[in-house]
């Protein structure tokens, strides 16, 4: 196998030639682009509970001894230290957070925002606590997804600092079936079809130009956001591990993998 390199402003591109003459073109990133880049991420958890049949809200629920929100504030710290973190809770339920804080020794430095209306006002809350001229990754993250790997937090921010746009995802392994007008179902390539995760991660100025537009119910994430205005989104490979705790059967999952 023969191997050329070419060199840009993003990284070096890498043409892998095989025996019989093909090849295929792949980006080692610029890492020091990166290194330049002030990385952040908001932390998005404002979530009630409900479908946990509790009163306390799904992200303050121990796993495994401790908060499903600390994890998910520790996973990032394990990537990198120097990362800036926001912290978007309702005003609600910001001194029980306090309290858990002090219960649990928990000394993470962060700076708190104030949850919206919806998860876009949420975000958008998060993202007026950080300079608009500066020259930074952001990162935006669910509070109770807290097995996220330092792997993807990684990808995430490096090939972000290359297309601007990123969106961690999955593949699909059970088969899919689309739901017809008349009440039948048809199945459909799974082959078509990936599984959403976060965080998503955009640069800076990209995600203010598109937390600035009104909100629309169409808005279901951060990538729907930035795609309204016709920008496109990068997919990396997500990891499994990194579920959304919503229900009963979550906590479950979660507790198994916290050992």
């Amino acid at each position: 196998m023969i191997q050329e390199l070419r060199s840009t402003y993003h990284g070096v591109w890498s043409a892998n030639y095989d025996a019989n003459g093909a090849y295929n073109w792949s980006l080692m990133p610029n890492m020091s682009l990166l290194k330049e880049m002030k990385k952040y991420v908001i932390i998005v958890a404002g979530g009630k509970g409900l479908r946990m049949g509790g009163e306390v809200p799904k992200q303050f629920i121990p796993v495994g001894g401790k908060p499903v929100l600390m994890r998910t504030i520790e996973a990032f710290y394990a990537y990198d230290e120097q990362i800036q973190i926001v912290l978007v809770l309702p005003v609600a339920q910001q001194e029980y957070w306090k309290t858990l804080c002090e219960e649990y020794s928990f000394t993470l430095p962060y700076r708190l925002a104030n949850g919206g209306e919806t998860r876009f006002h949420s975000v958008k809350s998060g993202l007026d606590t950080i300079p608009a001229n500066e020259e930074a990754l952001v990162a935006v993250h669910d509070g109770v997804r807290p097995f996220v790997s330092a792997e993807v937090i990684g990808r995430c921010y490096v090939e972000a600092a290359r297309t601007q746009a990123v969106v961690p995802v999955t593949d699909v392994v059970e088969t899919v079936r689309h739901l017809e007008g008349d009440g039948r179902s048809t199945t459909v390539s799974r082959d078509d079809y990936k599984l959403v995760q976060t965080p998503q991660v955009f640069t800076l100025s990209l995600l203010k130009e598109a937390y600035a537009q009104p909100y629309i119910p169409a808005f279901t994430d951060d990538a729907s956001v930035v795609e309204s205005l016709g920008h496109e989104v990068t997919l990396v490979q997500g990891n499994r591990e990194n579920i959304k705790i919503t229900t009963p059967f979550d906590l479950v999952v979660a507790e198994a993998m916290s050992k």
